[in-house]
């Protein structure tokens, strides 16, 4: 039976909710929000770069707060057209912090924002993106934190199982692997890997503790492209997976952040639990698909 009083609870709009996160923040609430209602936006629901209709749509819903997760996140499509990324990524933030102007707004950003230089990279430290969807975010990212309500979580390589199936990178490595790809992986490009049902239990108690500003939510755990890709592997030996070890002074394309690993010491202190790394969130959960 539908609860009476979950009409007047507080209303969250999840935007990008048919990719990775969003799909994980909307389908957790449950467990970790239990005080909101929440309407996943899809592109399906809704074309965010129409101004009018998503201003309509926010005067008839009046949410309380919003997460901003939908993004053209591919960086060679970026690349491949970058006044699309900049109509994606900024014009439709600046757009919806408008709206959102009075209530709390969180973006999600990446740590390619980084050039990846040195690496452990905290809140404060500045930031340098080599590529057009890093500009993107950090062009957005400014917009956002504008606004003292609002909250950037830059967050990692996220994984989980999304409903396209391809958005997570355990879900790219396995279906490549499925195709008989041999694919070629850095050991010396670092990130921190991060399970994207973490992110979303750790954006929801964010807002929560209702304190905006800048967050850093990754795995605790520095891992190489290769020893990353070597972990999910050992989950799927069913596949066959074929892999080569490479370094990124044999690489000649785009221009690539070696080591944009977070520290996430800001976002720690706050959160009711300990980001794991993703070792350890293998070995707890050995039967869950990944």
């Amino acid at each position: 039976m539908p609860n009476p009083e979950h009409g007047r609870l507080p209303l969250a709009w999840i935007t990008g909710a048919g990719g990775l996160i969003g799909n994980y923040l909307f389908h957790s609430a449950a467990k970790f929000a239990p005080d909101w209602r929440v309407r996943p936006l899809t592109r399906s629901d809704i074309d965010l770069a129409d101004a009018p209709k998503v201003g309509a749509l926010f005067r008839q819903e009046q949410p309380n707060a919003i997460f901003h997760c939908a993004a053209l996140s591919k960086s060679p499509d970026c690349q491949a057209n970058p006044a699309l990324a900049r109509k994606l990524n900024v014009d439709v933030t600046i757009q919806l912090c408008e709206l959102a102007r009075d209530i709390p707004f969180i973006f999600l950003s990446s740590d390619l924002v980084f050039d990846g230089r040195t690496g452990n990279y905290d809140e404060t430290r500045p930031v340098n993106p080599l590529s057009v969807y890093a500009q993107t975010k950090v062009a957005a990212e400014h917009i956002v934190l504008s606004n003292p309500r609002h909250m950037v979580i830059r967050t990692s390589l996220n994984g989980g199982i999304s409903p396209s199936g391809d958005r997570g990178f355990n879900e790219q490595l396995r279906n490549a692997w499925h195709s008989g790809e041999t694919l070629r992986l850095f050991k010396d490009e670092f990130r921190c890997p991060i399970h994207a049902e973490v992110t979303a239990r750790a954006a929801w108690e964010l807002l929560a503790k209702n304190q905006p500003g800048l967050y850093h939510v990754a795995g605790s755990e520095r891992l190489s492209r290769w020893q990353i890709e070597r972990l999910i592997a050992s989950r799927s030996p069913q596949l066959h997976p074929k892999m080569v070890a490479t370094s990124l002074k044999e690489y000649t394309g785009a221009p690539r952040s070696p080591d944009t690993s977070l520290n996430c010491a800001k976002a720690q202190k706050l959160l009711s639990f300990r980001i794991p790394g993703l070792t350890d969130w293998l070995a707890s959960h050995p039967n869950e698909l990944f």
